[in-house]
This record gives structure tokens, sequence and C-alpha cells, in this order.
């Protein structure tokens, strides 16, 4: 059995066939899958998806960096309205994206720093997301290294030096369909790292996996992703699968 620790299923893309999508999931083994919130257009969508799939689907609350901008204190004071319901796994999307607009990255660790006090708050794990400010977010994360703050590093692409600091702040890494596009780079990091520390993901509809790559992703491919890292590290893929799926019951109380 396989665990999705990050897909966005109530994406409009997946309107149309979301039932049967998730039945596909659970054919393929799929257990358990995190949705994590990106901002204030999805939530309550997000939150009718994993009330209908109790017990499949468990919900974050956060705010994605990309969404932030300067109304930030305002969506994220409606955001927290939403922390008291029990079926909440984590506190995410959030984090730092530098891809897109660089103008808001004061905003955007104004907006992260709110975030982790809710972590704290709520003894909730954090999911964070890095597109090219990992080495940024890392230093951020450790600022709060002598806190109980835990969590995962989603859609991990960094370095081994990179992996094994996530691993030193008791956080993880989540491997998802990047692994297995040729000449990623991936495949020569995760070897390096701790399996205990490493969670599965496809971010799906995003980054669907070989030999689906280009075409919308979906919460089946967990599997490719497990079989893959199985191959580059020599170990059965049950064990595979059993190894990563303990990671993210323990990392989201699942």
């Amino acid at each position: 059995m396989w665990i999705d620790s990050h897909a966005h299923l109530y994406a409009d893309v997946f309107d149309e066939d979301r039932e049967e999508m998730l039945k596909c999931a659970m054919e393929a083994g799929l257990e358990a899958v995190v949705l994590p919130n990106i901002d204030l257009d999805s939530i309550d969508k997000m939150f009718e998806l994993t009330a209908k799939h109790s017990g499949l689907l468990y919900p974050a609350v956060g705010l994605h960096p990309c969404s932030v901008g300067e109304q930030y204190e305002e969506q994220l004071k409606r955001l927290e309205t939403y922390l008291d319901r029990e079926e909440v796994v984590a506190i995410g999307e959030t984090g730092l994206d530098y891809y897109w607009d660089k103008t808001t990255v004061n905003l955007q660790k104004e907006a992260l720093r709110i975030q982790i006090e809710w972590a704290l708050d709520m003894n909730l794990p954090i999911i964070l997301h890095a597109r090219e400010s990992l080495d940024d977010l890392i230093d951020l994360i450790s600022e709060y290294q002598e806190t109980a703050l835990r969590g995962v590093f989603h859609c991990f692409t960094g370095t081994v030096e990179q992996g094994k600091r996530i691993a030193e702040l008791d956080f993880y890494v989540g491997i998802g369909g990047i692994l297995t596009f040729k000449n990623s780079g991936l495949d020569q990091v995760v070897g390096e790292l701790p399996l205990d520390r490493i969670v599965l993901e496809t971010d799906a509809p995003y980054l669907c996996p070989t030999p689906h790559r280009g075409k919308r992703n979906e919460s089946a491919y967990t599997a490719l992703v497990g079989k893959k890292l199985a191959e580059i590290l020599g170990i059965d893929v049950n064990t595979m699968a059993q190894q990563t799926s303990e990671n993210a019951q323990r990392l989201f109380g699942i």
C-alpha cells in the first residue's frame, strides 16, 4: 500500500472524472492522500472532497507562496478559521517561491512565519514549497531548530548536502515524479539520504512521472515513483511501500 503525501485532487482538471481517478488510485494500492490547500478559492472545495472520502483523503490548511500578495494577512486570518477542524493533518502548503515573482519575497517570509506559528500552536507538521529558494528556506527553518517544528520539504530536487541538512532539522523530503525524469540528477541524490526521512508524492495534477510525462498526474502514479526509488536503492518494492508509508503515517499522524 502507498501513501501520496502531496496532491491537489480538488483541482478543476479532475472535475470530469474525479471519482474514477480515485477508484484507479485505490486499485493501484493507495491507502491515503494528503491534500494541501493553496488559497481561499480552493479551501471549501478541498474540504468537501476530503469529507466525502474520509479515511482516504486528508486536508491541510495553508497559503501557497505564489498566492501571497498585499492582502496576505487578511487571507491568513480567514484561513485560520478552518484550523479548528479535527480532520486537518498539516499546515500548508506554504514556503518560498523565487521563480515567479521575487517582489513578494518579504511578504512570503512573513506569511510563512505566521503559518509556522500555526504549526507550532496546533502541533501539526508543515508542508513546505521551495522553488529556487531551497537554501533560504532551509536557513529560515533552521531558526526554529530548538522548537518542535516538523514537516516536509515537498518536491525535493536539491543536493545531497541540502537533503542531509533537512534530515538534521527533523524534516522529511517529498520525492515525486521528477525522480523518473531522464537526467534529473535526483537518482544520484536519493541514495545518499536516509530512507526513514523520505515520503512519496505526486503533486497531482502536476509533474507526471515517466512514462506518462506531459500528461495529467494522478495519485495512482505514486506507485511508479515508489518503484523507481526501489530500483535505484536496490530494495524490494513491498519494502519501499511499507517504509515510505510508515514515514508518512508518522509525519501526518494518519
